[in-house]
Formats: C-alpha cells, structure tokens, sequence
C-alpha cells in the first residue's frame, strides 16, 4: 500500500508552492490507488495557530483534495498533530542516546558563530567541528556545574557519501563531511524538525515522501536517522522551485502567492487545481484544459520535470474563464457565485443569481468580474458615462428612446422575442437602423456603450425595471 503524506505548518495562509505539493501527493496516491495522510506540523508554538490549520484544512478542501487519514477524521496511526506526538519523540531520543548515536554539545551561539565565519574565510563548507564530540562524563558534568546548557547533536559516521535515487532528480550523492554534525534537540528539550519528520513518517508507514526540493538538503540527515533506528527508508521525490515570470522565485513581490487570495479573487477550484497540477508536470497531448479526474488517471511521478516551473498569472486566468464559461455546470457555478454577488451587494433569489450567471458568463474571467459585468442587473440609478450620454444628447437617439417607451408603457411583461419586435417596429417607423437604434437603448438601459445583450438584458430584469430606467433617461435628457 503506498502512502504519502502533507505535512504544513500552521503558521500562515497555504502558499502556491505549499498547494502545489499537497496537490502531487493527492493525485499520485489516488492514481496508485494509495492513501494520503494529512499531518500538521504545530510544533512551533509561537507562530502556529488554530485558525490557521482550519483555514489551511478549508482551503485543501475547497482545492477538491482529500485524505485518508489527519487530524479531523483520525486513522490508525494518529496522533496527527506534531504537538500531540511529544512522548513518542522521546522515547526515540532515549533510543539513540542509548546506542551512542547522539551526543551532548556545549558549543555557545558565539562559539560557533566563530567557526562558521573560520570555515567560509577557509573556503570550507560551514559546519559543526566535532569539538564537542568525545567529551568525558567528567568533563561533561564540570560544564553542567558551571551551568552550561546542551543540546544534542547527530554523530554523523566521518567521509560517508550518501546516495539516494530521488524519483525525479535521479540518483543523488550527498557528501557527509559538507554539514558534519547536526542538532538533533534543542537546549529547551525540545525536538528539531529532521527527527521529528523521520519518526512521523517511519511509525505511519509512509512510503513515498513527495516535497519541494527546498528539503533535499535534509533528505541526507533523514536517512542516517533512519538507519541509526533501524526504520525503513522510504523513496523520496522533490518537486521543482516555482518561479515567477521573471524567473526568481515566487514571492509576494509577484502578486498574490497564497490560495486563499485566489479562492477570494474568483478563481474556482478546478482551475486551480488544473493550473497547479501543470506546475512541473504535463499529460501526453497539448491540451492545458485538464479535468482533475484526467489528470490523476495519466500522471506519472517520473514525467515531473527537473527543471523549475515557471506560474504564468495569465495563463492560470485564461484557465479559469474556460472553466466559468465552458465546463462548470450552471447551477453548480451560480452557487459558487452567490457570496461574490452578496459582497458586492447585488441581493437577489437563486433563479435570478442563475439568469444573471447565464447571461454574463460568457464575459468572466474570474467571479470577481461579477461585480462590472452584473451591475446592469441590479443598478437601475446609474451614471452614464460621458461617451455613452452622447447618443442621448442628440435629437435621432432622444427619439429612439421616447419611441421605445411608449411601445412598452402597457406591457405587463417583456421577452426577447418581444424586444426584437419592438425594435424593428421603431426601425421602420423612424428609419433609424445599427448602432443609431440600438446604442441610445442600451446607455438609456445600462449607462454604457458596451456590455450583455440588451435582448437578454430586459428580459431578465423584467419590464419594471426597463420601464423605469427608460423613464429616467427621459427625465435626463429631455
């Protein structure tokens, strides 16, 4: 059974990079048939917070990820908050002080500030010396009395290569001697993130480790724990570095870079989850519009590219417009739209939000363009722009609109069919045809020269509204 894991910290809102690993975990289990473990790593006490691992927990959800096993809904090898699991970790320190693999170190923040800039002045790779390494108990207990405080470091085996075949970058040899000796606990007591990581994984069973290649430079450290406690190591795959579109790595500086921010600028999960999956990995075929069902049947953890994967803003909004207008079924997509449409104070029931979504979709990039693109729908005192009140300042488009009305004074309702019949009639009654008709209905209607079909338009809004909106460009231009 293959097992993968997500492990974030919940110290902030979920970033792209964040997502897009979350994202490769979920689609290579469920295309192994494989189990997906949501763990969240709350160690740090000051940064980590509650509303952060719900938002987090939301917003993977709202991505269409889900999981097997994590700390809503339990699984066989929970505890699966890195601040609930404090005892495990220490039965396993135990296990390590006791077979001689770690040590107690001394060494100040000063002192080995000092051989660190010793080191880069050499040319030396800046590690830990060892100068710590082989003290007695007397020697220890004398630096204990004179109130020195310890941690405990790793005893890394002297000028071992270790060599690992990465699932993605191919096979990877770590030279020992460029980090030496490292932290295992600190003087607090309290774990180091390459422990705790290598005891998380081994005790749930977790046999692939997906992760950004951030952390390749840990891989080598996991391995000597997990061989110094006997567990077994599991493959490792590390994802490319995102870049932004001028090549440095994505950062705030590129715009919103966290999920949240485009779950709250209108893009819709699919898309997303489309976008993401192309970060780095691409079906056979040139289509970029994926359904996620698709792309969990044809990805390959072994067609991840190497190379780092560039976000093009445009193209994940190009995306998106597709999925609007195209794919997502009209109900489904009016319910997403209804908290866009409620924030931007455009109050109405279902079967009005839906015939405004049908009318304007074809026009979306995102929901945020809701806000524009349905203001006719629901603004009926607006400000005509200056260029559209011109076809109104003018004797021919004053006409169309008086025509027009007294046409639709006795209506009781309004259909498109009856407003094509309506301007015809206007068109043979005062020769009047094109633009020169339809342009002085459409700004007496929406205040504009452009926009949604004026046809659709009034039947939607229905013949009060047409009325009144009439009446008052009447008033204001007469």
């Amino acid at each position: 059974m293959i097992r993968v894991r997500f492990a974030p910290s919940p110290t902030g809102y979920l970033h792209l990079g964040n997502a897009r690993t979350a994202l490769f975990n979920y689609i290579f289990a469920r295309h192994e048939n494989g189990k997906l473990i949501l763990r969240i790593e709350d160690t740090d006490k000051e940064r980590s917070k509650k509303e952060y691992e719900e938002m987090l927990i939301d917003d993977l959800k709202w991505l269409g990820i889900n999981w097997d096993e994590g700390p809503d809904i339990g699984g066989e090898y929970g505890p699966y908050r890195q601040s609930e699991r404090t005892d495990i970790y220490y039965e396993y320190i135990e296990k390590l002080k006791d077979t001689g693999h770690i040590y107690k170190c001394y060494c100040t923040p000063e002192e080995l500030e000092e051989e660190r800039k010793k080191a880069l002045a050499e040319g030396r790779p800046p590690r830990y010396s060892g100068k710590c390494r082989n003290l007695t108990k007397e020697e220890q207990e004398k630096l204990e009395k004179e109130g020195k405080t310890y941690v405990w470091r790793f005893r890394v085996p002297d000028d071992e290569v270790i060599e690992f075949e990465d699932l993605i970058k191919g096979v990877i040899s770590i030279n020992v001697n460029e980090f030496g000796d490292f932290v295992i606990v600190r003087s607090d007591g309290s774990p180091v993130y390459n422990f705790v990581v290598v005891i998380d994984d081994a005790l749930m069973k977790i046999t692939h480790v997906i992760r950004g290649e951030d952390h390749l430079s840990n891989t080598p450290k996991q391995i000597l724990i997990y061989r110094a406690l006997g567990f077994e190591i599991p493959k490792f795959a590390h994802l490319p570095i995102i870049l932004g579109e001028d090549r440095s790595k994505l950062s705030k500086r590129h715009g919103a870079v966290s999920l949240r921010a485009f779950r709250d600028d209108g893009y819709v999960s699919e898309a997303m989850f489309n976008g993401l999956a192309l970060l780095g990995w691409h079906p056979k075929g040139d289509s970029e519009v994926i359904l996620p069902e698709e792309i969990i049947k044809e990805f390959d953890i072994k067609d991840v590219h190497n190379a780092p994967a560039v976000f093009d803003r445009a193209k994940l909004k190009w995306l998106n417009g597709v999925y609007i207008r195209e794919i997502l079924d009209l109900d489904d997509l009016t319910n997403r739209a209804i908290p866009f449409f409620e924030n931007f104070g455009y109050k109405a029931d279902f079967d009005y939000y839906k015939k405004v979504m049908q009318a304007i979709r074809d026009s979306l990039e995102t929901l945020m363009d809701i806000e524009e693109r349905a203001k006719p729908f629901f603004t009926n005192d607006f400000h005509y722009d200056e260029d559209a009140a011109k076809w109104l300042e003018t004797e021919e488009g004053y006409k169309v609109i008086q025509a027009f009305y007294e046409k639709i004074k006795g209506l009781e309702t309004i259909t498109k069919d009856d407003f094509k019949k309506i301007t015809k009639e206007i068109q043979k009654e005062l020769k009047v045809k094109g633009k020169n008709l339809f342009m002085p209905i459409r700004v007496a209607l929406t205040g504009k020269t452009s926009g949604v079909d004026i046809a659709t338009l009034v039947e939607v809004i229905g013949i009060g509204r047409v009325k009144h909106r009439i009446e008052r460009a009447l008033e204001y231009f007469g």
